[in-house]
């Protein structure tokens, strides 16, 4: 409706152009916006008073000349002037009715994008495989999951690369403690966390330790078979443990899906010698350096872009430049969206700049930093175990679900023990990602397990909750919610807001999808569900006062269900039939 009402105006625009009342040449973007008070209508412009100073009129008087250029339209029952010069846009309920029973009929529900499918990278997830996953890589791999999720939905080919962080000096280390602990086996292994950190014990108090692991890092890095035999153990342990957090969390990553660090180690030194033969490369204190005029520091000198040390050592740049080049030529991708920390704005800024200069991406390519914010504790601190440790996923989602088994036994004590388990499962990991993923991604937030479980407000539960609410509509009714007779019908006030609410679905995907910002849709399926609430306490349904209405209104309720069973599913939630 959005882009019907843009092209709307555009031809009036045209012909108040013709008619002498606007200059020609003019270039402006026409703003359509959802109206806040429903009185107002469903859609505004303040294209009136944008265009009244170079049109030499009064933003009302030419609102009056626009609305009667404006040519008429079905979708549309009337247009209105508001305050100053707002043109209020009512659509026609009839048309609008007709829209919500073809998306009801459609597999789709009606989302389709007008523009071509592009192949979009996602960077999502990539931790460091030399310990087990932390509450901080949560962010990452539910925010880029859930993106990944709508744009498939909206027809783009999704590639997943999961970033590993796979070599480095780390591993030198976890193979000096192996040397010294033969013994160690798969069980001992089992625990990275544990053995990370007694290795880290030992790097810091032995020099001849420290030594021994850099030493070994670089017989790793040249090819040694055992080094390279034991770093693939590692990997291979660390890998499980992630796939694990991935498959409780509902996490579309796979072993396939992983592109780590070490895949691009072959390519670094031509990654230097490239930048080298473009002329970007200047050596500083012995290390190879890109210098770029727009990137300064405090004193107002120029940031250096690293990509080789003194020693002849690589950096992250090094192997984020060979990556980004690797999706460019050989993924072919239109779009690149890295969904990693917001403090490292800086970096990929520099590396998206120095890409393009060195012509590692193809012209057109986009390059996007979904930068997000840090979750923290109740102090507001990033969020520790009590003794100041990190905390693991797989600790987080287990007392998750402990603390939802609990709430939901209290709440229906009557079920059986296995479907407990799987009501508490759906909705302990879902309040935990549904927490995060409703928060802008760019805010930091703190993780609060009593709000994020609770039924009321924008949380998982509530809204499992709405879910199974029009479920259990039709199974009272013995019906099927697919193939409903009859037609909808928008006539009460809350039939009129659900239906509205129903049909911005499909913008609110390609808002998503466009901006990659997964709290828009959240915020959507909240306010949808509340819709529905206030419609189904003032529209009787079941025991509607005619079959026609009825029928209407189990249609409102079917494509409200499905709605809100998709977006969850979108968001990366499994729903339940009843709860």
């Amino acid at each position: 409706m959005k882009d019907l009402i843009r092209e709307l105006i555009q031809q009036a625009l045209v012909r108040l152009v013709d008619d002498g009342v606007l200059p020609s040449g003019l270039d402006v973007a026409i703003q359509v916006e959802h109206a806040r008070d429903k009185s107002h209508g469903d859609f505004a412009s303040n294209i009136a008073m944008m265009l009244a100073k170079p049109a030499g009129s009064k933003p009302r008087d030419l609102a009056e000349k626009l609305r009667d250029a404006l040519p008429a339209n079905p979708q549309l029952s009337k247009v209105e002037i508001a305050g100053p010069g707002f043109l209020n846009f009512y659509q026609d309920h009839q048309a609008l009715a007709r829209r919500l029973d073809a998306a009801l009929d459609d597999v789709r529900l009606g989302v389709h994008r007008d523009r071509a499918p592009q192949r979009v990278v996602i960077d999502l997830s990539s931790p460091n495989l030399a310990k087990e996953m932390h509450v901080g890589h949560l962010r990452s791999t539910i925010i880029g999951d859930a993106v990944a999720r709508v744009l498939e939905y909206l027809g783009d080919t999704v590639i997943r690369q999961n970033h590993v962080g796979d070599w480095g000096t780390q591993f030198g280390m976890l193979l000096a403690y192996l040397q010294e602990q033969p013994e160690t086996g798969e069980t001992g292994l089992s625990d990275l966390e544990g053995f990370y950190r007694a290795a880290k014990q030992r790097f810091d108090a032995s020099t001849e330790f420290a030594a021994r692991a850099r030493a070994l890092v670089v017989k790793l890095q040249a090819g040694d078979p055992d080094c390279l035999a034991l770093w693939r153990r590692f990997n291979s342990i660390s890998l499980a443990h992630c796939q694990q957090a991935y498959d409780r969390l509902n996490v579309k990553l796979s072993a396939a899906d992983v592109k780590g660090e070490s895949a691009y180690n072959g390519d670094l030194a031509n990654v230097v010698a490239d930048l080298d033969k473009a002329g970007l490369l200047v050596e500083s204190q012995g290390a190879q350096c890109v210098f770029l005029d727009e990137f300064k520091n405090a004193e107002g000198n120029p940031l250096p872009v690293i990509v080789q040390k003194a020693g002849g050592g690589y950096l992250y740049a090094s192997t984020d430049l060979a990556a980004v080049r690797y999706r460019s030529r050989v993924l072919h991708a239109d779009r690149a969206l890295y969904f990693v920390d917001q403090r490292q704005a800086l970096h990929f800024q520099q590396v998206f700049e120095v890409a393009r200069r060195a012509g590692f991406v193809h012209e057109g390519m986009q390059l996007e930093h979904m930068g997000f914010g840090t979750m923290n504790g109740a102090d507001g601190k990033p969020f520790k175990t009590r003794d100041g440790g990190t905390v693991k996923l797989i600790d987080l989602l287990d007392e998750a679900e402990a603390r939802a088994y609990t709430l939901v036994r209290e709440k229906n004590p009557e079920l059986a023990e296995d479907e407990l388990r799987t009501i508490a499962r759906v909705v302990g990991i879902g309040s935990v990602k549904y927490a995060d993923l409703s928060k802008h991604r760019s805010s930091d937030y703190s993780f609060n397990f009593e709000q994020m479980l609770s039924f009321e407000g924008n949380t998982a539960p509530y809204l499992l909750y709405a879910s199974t609410r029009v479920t259990s509509i039709f199974r009272k009714l013995g019906q099927s919610a697919d193939a409903l007779p009859g037609a909808i019908r928008i006539d009460a006030p809350q039939e009129q807001e659900l239906a509205s609410k129903l049909a911005q679905f499909a913008e609110v995907l390609v808002g998503v999808g466009d901006k990659g910002t997964p709290h828009m849709l959240c915020a959507y399926l909240y306010e949808l569900a509340g819709l529905f609430s206030s419609f189904y306490e003032h529209c009787p349904v079941l025991s509607a006062a005619d079959e026609t209405t009825r029928q209407s209104r189990l249609r409102l309720s079917a494509l409200t269900g499905r709605t809100l069973t998709l977006g969850l599913q979108l968001l990366g939630l499994e729903t339940l039939e009843r709860m």
